[in-house]
């Protein structure tokens, strides 16, 4: 037969039972808050157990979890404050994606009137066959012939730059390559880097100086390819079928070569030291190791790009 006992409350305990007593801050042991810590913009890391501040004073957001009256750091990342909001971004997680981000993906599948899209998230993203521009530029409604040619559209291992336009019940993003700037990638390298490490822009297509275009993906899927003249791009005699769903990469000189070899190094140099990709600080890269006089597979030596980070430290 079991039976039940009861404890005697402990001190701790008794204290809280009785009568309700007004509040008096002085009973609270002081915890130092150091705004200037907590106002990094991302660029503070931190690790798990770390105390970032007092829960008294903020509210505990992702990657945080309260204990002893304080805000502890559950994962290694970044801390952001929102207000009194204070959250960690961790440093190695999938790509959260939002309406309106730009992403590149790698086509996987090509599925009946859709495409699946590898974009560094935790599932496929999808294209639909309604969501992508048409030969001619013309604006109708898809038919049957038009699906029987999605493989002259998109195929899969294809690259491809597009927006993320809603998502789906189970939480898989539609991607749009309606506009002229979207669609397949070619005359380029891909580089992967953590998500995190690219920020929100103003524009995420970037020219550089050097003859190098970037489009730096939220997704952490960075490419970097050959300039292309914003007439080419924009198309001044309608929509370039040809051009946009081509498979061949056009002649690319070598200086270009080298540089587009240089830019993707720059990154990877960059991502390896968890500093956030932004276009002034990639053109100040880029200048810095044009005044080496070495080549771009000199970049890669430990002693070049600790050299490379310590300079770029100064200047920021």
């Amino acid at each position: 037969m079991i039976s039940f006992s009861s404890f005697p409350a402990t001190r701790e305990y008794a204290e809280f039972s009785g009568p309700h007593h007004p509040y008096d801050p002085s009973d609270d042991v002081e915890m130092e808050i150091d705004e200037d810590y907590l106002d990094t913009n991302g660029s503070k890391l931190t690790y798990p157990g770390e105390s970032l501040t007092s829960s008294q004073a903020y509210m505990r957001g992702h990657g945080t979890y309260v204990d002893n009256e304080e805000v502890i750091a559950s994962v290694a990342g970044t801390i952001e404050r929102v207000n009194k909001l204070v959250t960690v971004r961790a440093i190695r997680s999938r790509y959260n994606p939002e309406v309106g981000d730009l992403v590149v993906g790698r086509i996987t599948e090509v599925q009946p009137r859709r495409w699946k899209v590898d974009a560094n998230s935790r599932q496929d993203a999808v294209l639909m066959l309604s969501s992508v521009n048409l030969p001619g530029g013309v604006q109708r409604r898809k038919l049957e012939s038009d699906e029987l040619q999605m493989r002259n559209f998109f195929e899969e291992g294809d690259l491809l730059v597009a927006e993320v336009q809603a998502f789906f019940a189970d939480g898989a993003m539609s991607l749009h390559t309606r506009s002229l700037r979207y669609g397949k990638l070619r005359n380029g390298q891909l580089v992967t880097v953590p998500p995190i490490l690219v920020r929100r822009l103003k524009s995420h297509f970037i020219a550089l100086p050097c003859g190098v275009d970037l489009i730096l993906g939220l997704n952490g899927y960075i490419w970097v390819s050959k300039h292309v003249k914003e007439a080419e791009q924009e198309g001044e005699e309608g929509f370039d079928a040809e051009g946009v769903y081509s498979n061949i990469n056009d002649n690319i000189d070598e200086i270009t070569r080298t540089a587009i070899s240089r830019v993707t190094n720059i990154v990877r140099i960059l991502a390896s030291h968890f500093i956030p990709l932004t276009d002034t600080l990639l053109i100040e890269a880029y200048d810095w190791t044009v005044d080496q006089e070495g080549g771009a597979k000199d970049l890669l030596s430990e002693d070049l790009s600790d050299a490379l980070v310590t300079s770029l430290a100064f200047r920021v």
